[in-house]
């Protein structure tokens, strides 16, 4: 709709995990319009380029070093919105899903500034993708759990380990670098067997994607040579068990690391 976009209004919209070929349609056509764009870290270059017309403030967060802190970011929307330009909020994968959509909101919402979300691809459906792997399977992965590895300063990981050692449960767990070995620890104190597939994807959908194959007790040894930078998604999960990838022989999956955009390591 050629209407839905008004000055003074702000948009929260998802960038996807990072190839611009990922955009909704609706996404692109936002940034065509837009006067402002406030983006995340994890945004691409390639996604900028298309709103070539517009303003880009970075506001992005890395693990230990914010450029701005959240009030900043919320102060920011409102006063450019108030000051009549069309606002882009602009958000790695889906603002709904760890991206602090709630904040924004709220902000916007206290200050009679009119506010709507475009949702976009987030990093576990891209890596699945990438992987040709399911985040489900019939009859034995019937749940799929959204998670963040992110805990305030050195306080522990605060989870229901007991409820996410399920057997028939694919967890998600996104910003998992760091806390990969205590997740490995506690899933199998838990009960989840040590056997258990899990995939480990960093820079889902970039031209640097790898994607890393093993067992949860390898998930430890999998996640150490990845850079502090190094956006990082966990797959657990007997689904990822079942992919044509993990299946193969050997031979094959040396050929289609090789060929295909992804980089693809067995352990």
């Amino acid at each position: 709709m050629a209407n839905d976009f008004l000055p003074g209004t702000v948009w929260l919209v998802g960038a996807g995990p990072g190839d611009p070929d990922l955009l909704t349609r609706k996404a692109e056509r936002l940034l065509k319009a837009a006067d402002i764009i406030f983006y995340d870290a994890l945004v691409g270059t390639g996604i900028l380029a298309l709103a070539p017309q517009a303003e880009h403030v970075s506001v992005g967060k890395r693990s230990g070093r914010h450029s701005k802190d959240q009030a900043s970011i919320d102060t920011l929307i409102v006063s450019a919105a108030l000051a009549g330009k069309r606002v882009l909020r602009l958000k790695g994968g889906d603002p709904a899903i760890f991206g602090r959509s709630a904040e924004e909101l709220s902000a916007c919402a206290a200050h009679g500034v009119p506010v709507q979300i475009c949702p976009g691809i987030t990093a576990a459906s891209a890596a699945a993708a990438s992987g040709l792997a399911s985040l489900t399977l019939r009859g034995e992965a019937r749940q799929l759990t959204f998670l963040t590895a992110h805990a305030r300063g050195d306080e522990p990981l605060d989870l229901d380990w007991a409820k996410l050692a399920t057997d028939d449960a694919t967890l998600a767990i996104y910003m998992g670098r760091a806390a990969a070995p205590a997740i490995m620890r506690q899933l199998i104190a838990a009960g989840r067997d040590p056997a258990t597939p899990v995939m480990v994807a960093v820079n889902v959908s970039r031209p640097d994607e790898r994607l890393l194959r093993g067992r949860l007790d390898a998930l430890a040894f999998l996640t150490r040579t990845i850079g502090r930078d190094d956006p990082t998604l966990l797959l657990v999960g007997a689904a990822l068990g079942s992919s044509p990838a993990r299946t193969s022989s050997a031979d094959s999956q040396s050929d289609r690391a090789e060929t295909s955009p992804a980089r693809v390591a067995q352990i």
